[in-house]
């Protein structure tokens, strides 16, 4: 009876002892598998929130790069030419005759990016202030129209004629913006300046806001940058600075080395007396250029070009049909193809 009771009490015991530590083991494990399936769906939600994240990015991105130009918006795209350009608009003249070789919506008045920085050299350089003049970078020249960068730090000094140099050749926004604020009476009488010398030329269907090219409400037209690179020419200031193929400044205790922007400048089969190159999403690729050609002096208009080389492209193809033409036989060659663009005037 002794012995019964000792092995009844000692199995107690046991499960006494036992029961609690599966209890334990069971919880645990609970809490294991718990956490393990918290940390599987944390890393499914997470995968989720970065892959949702990523396509927003992606939808973004597409968004601004699908952006149309105003010539886009206005279908000027649409028009085709015996060349095929992929300008929207563009204009070929004879600078000595003044004989159009070649037209395509030069009517049109579109933006005009920093082709507008051509006027703004054209206005500084017949001021005939001193070019050695130093002008000092404030946070006035930063750019807030489309958040662009420089290399140029708010507190830089450079003269006038560094930063001329800089804005025509580099299309350089604060040094462009810098000379029109540091000119006498400020930044509004130099926009007037450079609205009014557009009239005296003759260029009735442009206006400026701005003297970078930043803002899209510089506007023109094909037939009024012709005008405009023709009496830029005459400039040998204006000639110089946009023909040169690179340029150093020196900024405190740093050499800075700046490029033309536009690569015929430096291609050999090339003769450039003057150009300027453009480009904000809203007026496309553009570019403004005097060059001779088959032994003819050309001014050539290529606005609103699609694709980063397709103005450069453009010209080439201008080229080679210039070349491929007795020059006696020019005056009867059919001009491209139009949209009727006599009056168009888009999203002024």
């Amino acid at each position: 009876m002794r012995r019964l009771l000792f092995f009844f009490g000692l199995t107690v015991f046991v499960l006494a002892v036992s029961l609690p530590q599966q209890a334990d083991a069971a919880q645990s494990k609970n809490q294991v598998v718990k956490a393990t399936k918290s940390t599987v769906v944390t890393k499914r939600r997470i995968s989720k929130t970065s892959l949702a994240a990523k396509r927003r990015s992606v939808v973004r991105s597409e968004a601004v790069a699908l952006r149309p130009s105003f010539g886009q918006l206005a279908g000027l795209h649409g028009a085709h030419d015996s060349l095929a350009l992929k300008s929207s608009a563009a204009l070929v003249i004879d600078q000595d005759t003044s004989e159009v070789l070649f037209s395509k919506n030069d009517k049109a008045i579109l933006p005009i990016a920093s082709l507008t920085k051509l006027m703004t050299g054209l206005v500084v350089s017949e001021a005939r202030l001193p070019m050695d003049e130093m002008i000092t970078i404030s946070q006035a020249d930063v750019d807030t129209e489309k958040g662009s960068s420089s290399r140029l730090r708010v507190g830089t000094e450079l003269s006038r004629g560094e930063l001329l140099h800089l804005a025509l050749m580099s299309s350089e926004n604060r040094a462009a913006h810098a000379l029109g604020r540091s000119y006498p009476g400020g930044l509004p009488v130099f926009v007037g300046l450079m609205n009014a010398r557009a009239q005296t030329i003759g260029m009735s269907n442009t206006s400026y806001a701005e003297p970078t090219g930043l803002s899209s409400k510089n506007q023109s037209s094909a037939q009024d940058l012709a005008k405009l690179v023709n009496v830029a020419h005459g400039d040998p200031t204006l000639r110089e600075l946009t023909t040169s193929h690179d340029y150093q400044v020196a900024v405190g205790k740093r050499t800075l080395q700046y490029n033309n922007t536009n690569r015929l400048v430096k291609n050999p089969s090339w003769e450039i007396g003057l150009q300027k190159t453009g480009y904000i999403t809203e007026a496309g690729q553009c570019l403004v250029m005097q060059a001779k050609v088959a032994g003819r002096k050309l001014i050539m208009v290529f606005l609103d070009s699609a694709g980063k080389l397709s103005r450069i492209g453009d010209a080439e193809r201008v080229r080679r049909w210039v070349e491929s033409i007795p020059p006696a036989a020019l005056r009867s060659v059919p001009l491209a193809e139009a949209l009727g663009t006599e009056n168009i005037a888009v999203l002024r």
